[in-house]
């Protein structure tokens, strides 16, 4: 019995190496050259119901990322970024790891609820080439991870609400099995900045769509956000974990300040959702997903000398047939480029 458990434990611990060893063959090389006077962006993302003051399915979300300058990426990922549509863009490489939880509506019963949630969880890294063509930004992405008890997510949360002296929810040996994730997701936002358009103050009217496939997650999205304020060309709006409405990790390194409000929509077409259809290969708990969900979001960003802090507070419909309520949650980031 404890050699099983020793396997387990040793197995776990080793999910998060065998990430960042992914990351970093997929990227080529570790970021870090400093191209033009710029080094890069480093980001840190959470996202969760209780900013929001709720407590239910998608319950956290944290992301790490590392945005490199225009021309710090290897050759092959150069010419990648150049493929895509548009002419002469800036291409950066981007590597992130994350984890995201979800747990039930009611996370007290140690049976839960058929009709509830599945408990879940996904570990990952994700490798992308970002082509910036001053009026429209292409991501071009391929995350892989691991769903299930090495994702980590149970001792995470417990872990959480332990320091925080918080209920410790009690289903979690109910989770889905550890299956290997990935997913290849290509998207495009639009930047369309009419200065002075409001009062000095300058308006951006966003488009973006996009399409995810994997086991994962498989989604087409298309939506749009409108931005006022000041300096709205420092980025393309402020990071979303997946499947959250497009934004950039990098920010102009320019010095001074930029500011802005935004409103932003999605709506997503969703044929596979791992963490409401339950594991591919084999029988455990699942719902019924529905195939239509939209996001709507709201937020602030103020950019100080290449420093940005935003907020995103995030209104998601009902994600499956039994679902009793809609979902919302609040997004922190922070955005350092060197």
């Amino acid at each position: 019995m404890w050699r099983g458990d020793h396997q387990r434990s040793c197995r776990r611990r080793g999910t998060a190496a065998v990430a960042c060893a992914v990351l970093l063959t997929a990227c080529g090389h570790a970021p870090g050259g400093k191209v033009g006077g710029e080094v890069g962006t480093f980001g840190a993302l959470i996202e969760n119901d209780e900013i929001a003051g709720t407590d239910r399915h998608y319950t956290n979300g944290v992301r790490f990322s590392w945005t490199t300058p225009a021309g710090g990426v290897p050759d092959w990922a150069d010419r990648i970024g150049k493929a895509l549509p548009g002419a002469a863009p800036e291409v950066r490489g981007e590597l992130a790891l994350g984890q995201s939880i979800f747990t039930p509506l009611n996370r007290f019963r140690s049976d839960p609820l058929p009709t509830d949630r599945p408990y879940a969880g996904w570990l990952y890294a994700s490798a992308g080439v970002l082509a910036d063509h001053g009026d429209a930004l292409d991501r071009l992405e391929v995350t892989a991870g691991i769903v299930g008890p090495s994702s980590l997510a149970e001792q995470t949360q417990k872990a959480v609400h332990e320091l925080t002296g918080a209920r410790v929810p009690e289903g979690w040996d109910h989770q889905l099995n550890d299956e290997p994730g990935l997913i290849l997701s290509y998207d495009r936002v639009w930047r369309n900045i009419l200065p002075d358009a409001i009062g000095g103050l300058d308006l951006d009217l966003a488009p973006h769509a996009g399409v995810a496939l994997g086991n994962v997650l498989t989604y087409g999205a298309a939506g749009g956000t409108i931005r006022i304020g000041q300096g709205l060309d420092v980025d393309y709006g402020p990071p979303r974990v997946r499947p959250g409405v497009a934004g950039s990790g990098f920010v102009d390194a320019r010095s001074g300040t930029a500011w802005y409000v935004f409103l932003g929509a999605e709506g997503r077409a969703v044929a596979r959702n791992i963490f409401l259809d339950g594991n591919s290969f084999e029988d455990g708990p699942s719902v019924d997903r529905k195939t239509f969900v939209a996001d709507l979001q709201a937020g602030v960003a103020i950019v100080i000398d290449g420093i940005r802090i935003a907020y995103t507070h995030v209104l998601r419909t009902k994600e499956y047939d039994d679902q009793e309520k809609t979902d919302t949650f609040g997004s922190l980031s922070v955005s350092f480029t060197f």
